[in-house]
C-alpha cells in the first residue's frame, strides 16, 4: 500500500462551470484537511486550459473537487486517464451518466429504482398536453448541480419563465414531477452506504443560496426517521451507485413522500466537500471524520489507478 506521505496530492478545483466558487470552497477545505494531516498537497486551480494545467502540475494523484457539468461529466476524468493520473471518484462513463439526469433516471427505471416521472422540457404544449403533466413540477437543467437553474412550477403560467431560466445553463432542460415530503441524502463510499442526513431549508426550497450559506438550512444527522426507512434509503443509495457503475465516494439525494416512500432524485459523483457539505455529514454519522474521509478517498483513487 502506498504511503500517503510519499506522494504529492493535487487538489483540483475551479473550472469553468456555474459552480466554480463552490468548487474552490471544496478544494480549499480538502487541501487544508490533508495538509493538516502532514501530507504534501498542491492546490491546482484550473480553467479552460485544464489539460496543460494537469499535465504540468507534477502531482501523483488528483483529488477532484470540480463541480458541475464541466468537471463532473467525464471529460476531466478521461483527461486524467490519458495522463495516467489516478483520480478520486467515479470513472468516465459513470460520471457522464450521473451528470446527464435523464440518462441516469432511465437507468434507475431500468433497475426498478423509484425516481420521479420526467420528460424533456421541449415546450409548454409538450409538457402539459402531450405528456399530460400537471403542476407542481420541477424544471431544471439536464446537466448541472447544486440546484443551479432549477425552478418549482406551481401553476402552468409559470412554466415559460422557469424554462427560460433553465435554458441559461442547458439547451435541453428537463421536467420532473414534484415529490412532496422530506429531503434526505445518503453518502456512499466504495459501494457501502453511509449515514442518512435530512436537509430542512429555512423558508422553502433547498436552492443554491440555502446550500452554501450558513444558517440558510438546518441539517439533522442522523436523520430522525424510523430504522426501517433509513435502511430502505441506504439500500436504494447503494443500488443507485451500483446501477451507474460509480466508484469511490458519491452522494445520493432523495425525496421521502409521506405516502409513497423514497424517490431517488440524483447521484452526485463529486459531492461538495465544504464545511456545509452533505457527504462529510453523512460520513460523520458513520463515524468517519472529514480528514479520514479525504484520506480514504485518496487511497481509493490510488487503488483504482
Amino acid at each position: 500500500m502506498t504511503n500517503l506521505r510519499d506522494i504529492v496530492i493535487g487538489v483540483v478545483m475551479g473550472g469553468v462551470s456555474a459552480e466554480r466558487e463552490v468548487s474552490l470552497k471544496s478544494g480549499r477545505a480538502v487541501a487544508e484537511a490533508l495538509s493538516g494531516a502532514g501530507l504534501t498537497v498542491r492546490e491546482v486551480v484550473v480553467d479552460a486550459g485544464v489539460s496543460e494545467q494537469l499535465r504540468d502540475a507534477r502531482i501523483d494523484v488528483a483529488f477532484l473537487c470540480l463541480h458541475g457539468g464541466w468537471g463532473e461529466d467525464g471529460r476531466v476524468q478521461a483527461l486524467c486517464e490519458m495522463l495516467h493520473l489516478p483520480y478520486t471518484g467515479s470513472g468516465v462513463l459513470a460520471s457522464a451518466l450521473a451528470m446527464n439526469k435523464p440518462q441516469a433516471k432511465a437507468i434507475f427505471v431500468q433497475h426498478q429504482i423509484p425516481t420521479p416521472p420526467y420528460c424533456p422540457a421541449l415546450s409548454r404544449e409538450f409538457v402539459f398536453e402531450t405528456m399530460r403533466f400537471n403542476p407542481p413540477l420541477v424544471v431544471k437543467p439536464s446537466a448541472e448541480g447544486s440546484t443551479v437553474g432549477i425552478s418549482i412550477v406551481s401553476r402552468e403560467d409559470e412554466f415559460e419563465a422557469a424554462l427560460a431560466k433553465a435554458r441559461q445553463y442547458d439547451e435541453t432542460p428537463m421536467v420532473e414531477k414534484y415529490i412532496p415530503g422530506r429531503e434526505l441524502t445518503v453518502g456512499v463510499f466504495e459501494g457501502e452506504p453511509l449515514g442518512v442526513v435530512e436537509i430542512i431549508p429555512e423558508g422553502g426550497f433547498y436552492d443554491y443560496e440555502r446550500k452554501y450559506s450558513s444558517g440558510q438550512s438546518r441539517y439533522v444527522a442522523p436523520a430522525e426517521i424510523p430504522a426501517e426507512t433509513a435502511g430502505r434509503l441506504r439500500e436504494l443509495a447503494k443500488r443507485s451507485y451500483q446501477a451507474l457503475g460509480c466508484r469511490g465516494a458519491a452522494r445520493v439525494d432523495f425525496r421521502l413522500d409521506p405516502e409513497e416512500g423514497p424517490f431517488v432524485l440524483e447521484v452526485n459523483t463529486i459531492p461538495g466537500m465544504t464545511a456545509l457539505s452533505l457527504l462529510p455529514m453523512s460520513a460523520g454519522v458513520s463515524g468517519i471524520s472529514f480528514v479520514e474521509l479525504c484520506q480514504r478517498m485518496v487511497r481509493s483513487a490510488l487503488k483504482e489507478g
